[in-house]
């Protein structure tokens, strides 16, 4: 269940949200992720769901609920009100969902989402943690990262060392079904006032409008994107 604080009611309560952030899921599943007996796991996410930490997607699995975002919000992240002035325009020239993506260690947290007001969409909850291992953000991430940590996660990931060689070299990354079935995607670095490059900026929506090659669509518009963030950076 990650790391421990000694306190295990707050360390399981932690391994529920961790899971649940990965992607929504029902009770056997949870269990499944978490190894906790399932009457545990029932009450942590029933009290969690109560606090609204959790909540319910439309076939009643669990998912991140509000008050995770609600909170994080409260924070004085330059990052994340970067990302809240220039999502909703990515947002709507696309008409697809847009993330913005943190590294921390060997994982990549989504720090601000916003998902198309209709039809189908890839859901990132806020606080997410995903794998360095798929998708363009990930790609993104660890193209500019130092080379041990390239060479670490390069062991399990779905792409090359070359392929991070053609980041760098075009300033975005594509993703076609990498990450997960059905969805593309295509992100841009997002870089501080010295040039280092500090989150990725994304775009991912299903593979039927994305298209076999998205950055083909969107790079010019992520790398708008990317520099308007940097710029309030």
């Amino acid at each position: 269940m990650g790391q421990h604080s000694g306190i295990g009611v707050l360390d399981k309560a932690l391994a529920v949200l961790h899971s649940v952030a990965e992607s929504p899921c029902g009770l056997a599943e949870l269990c499944d992720r978490t190894g906790l007996p399932r009457a545990t796991a029932h009450r942590l996410a029933a009290g969690l769901e109560t606090h609204r930490l959790l909540g319910r997607d439309t076939e009643g699995r669990w998912q991140i609920g509000p008050a995770v975002s609600e909170l994080a919000a409260r924070g004085d992240d330059p990052l994340r009100a970067a990302g809240a002035a220039v999502l909703p325009r990515l947002r709507e020239i696309t008409g697809e969902s847009v993330q913005l993506y943190r590294r921390e260690g060997n994982e990549r947290v989504c720090v601000a989402a916003l998902e198309p007001p209709a039809g189908l969409r890839d859901t990132v909850p806020v606080g997410a943690r995903l794998p360095m291992t798929a998708g363009s953000g990930a790609k993104v991430l660890l193209a500019y990262a130092d080379a041990a940590v390239q060479q670490e996660v390069l062991m399990a990931a779905k792409f090359t060392g070359r392929t991070l060689s053609d980041v760098r070299r075009r300033g975005w990354a594509q993703s076609v079904a990498e990450r997960e079935p059905g969805v593309a995607s295509v992100s841009a670095p997002v870089r501080d006032q010295r040039g280092t490059v500090v989150a990725a900026i994304s775009v991912s929506g299903p593979i039927d409008r994305m298209g076999p090659r998205p950055g083909a669509r969107w790079a010019a518009d992520l790398l708008a994107a990317a520099g308007a963030v940097s710029e309030r950076l």
